[in-house]
């Protein structure tokens, strides 16, 4: 590996570097959990991919946007690997598929249906879309530790938001015991999986299953809710959870 050489589209090097990775959608969620950390130096902003590194606890560690979209966060994934990468967990938003969740609630996924393409470009649809067992059982110990409100299940990884059968989508994976919907967990699983990196995904929900996706996004953006505090909740647990990992890989 060379340490100078710059990854085209995250523009990071191994150089630049951390074991491990926050992954944010949302460029400006990495300004949110600059604020967590310890001499953060900034590293690059290139298309959906803002990245910076700092020190939270003594552990350094990146915070790396990832976009919208499978396609997107595959890219991410496969280039952070590149450079030396071997722990990520997904700090990302969804949609609530059962009732019983709240807005604000996090979904520590423990699987992903593949309803995308980014995954099947890569392998054929039996391989699994599953998390780093270990990884997330230490997120829900911290979970629990810290009292946040979570739910552990499947989680549905799509293409669009704007189909003509969003509702009937939504009413069959409901029926099917899927507890939320995003677009990037299926694919930072199998991807993950693939390159031996290990993978986690908490999601925040911005959207009840009985709400509107516009009306649940704009109040999600406008940060007045409790899906800001369930944004505050998910970047702890991801950074006390790396905290925990680090010592375990530490004394192994």
């Amino acid at each position: 590996m060379e340490e100078s050489k710059i990854q085209p589209h995250i523009q990071c090097s191994a150089k630049d570097a951390a074991p491990y990775a926050i992954l944010p959608g949302d460029p400006n969620r990495v300004e949110r959990v600059k604020d967590y950390l310890e001499q953060v130096r900034e590293i690059a902003f290139n298309r959906e991919y803002k990245s910076i590194i700092g020190s939270y606890k003594g552990i350094q560690i990146m915070v790396v946007s990832t976009g919208i979209g499978g396609t997107s966060v595959g890219i991410a994934v496969e280039e952070l690997y590149r450079i030396g990468v071997r722990t990520m967990i997904r700090i990302g938003s969804c949609g609530a598929l059962n009732t019983k969740i709240g807005l604000g609630d996090l979904i520590l996924a423990d699987g992903a249906v593949r309803d995308e393409g980014t995954t099947r470009a890569y392998i054929e649809t039996s391989y699994p879309a599953i998390p780093d067992t270990q990884l997330l059982m230490k997120i829900i110990e911290v979970a629990k530790s810290r009292k946040y409100p979570y739910h552990i299940g499947k989680v549905r990884s799509h293409d669009s938001f704007y189909t003509d059968q969003e509702e009937e989508i939504d009413a069959f994976w409901s029926q099917k015991g899927i507890m939320g919907a995003d677009m990037e967990t299926a694919a930072l699983f199998v991807i993950g999986g693939l390159r031996g990196v290990h993978t986690a995904s908490i999601l925040n929900t911005v959207v009840p299953y009985d709400g509107g996706l516009e009306e649940g996004i704009n109040e999600y953006i406008s940060g007045e809710n409790r899906t800001a505090e369930g944004e505050k909740q998910e970047i702890l647990l991801a950074l006390e959870t790396l905290v925990m990992w680090d010592k375990q890989i530490r004394e192994e």
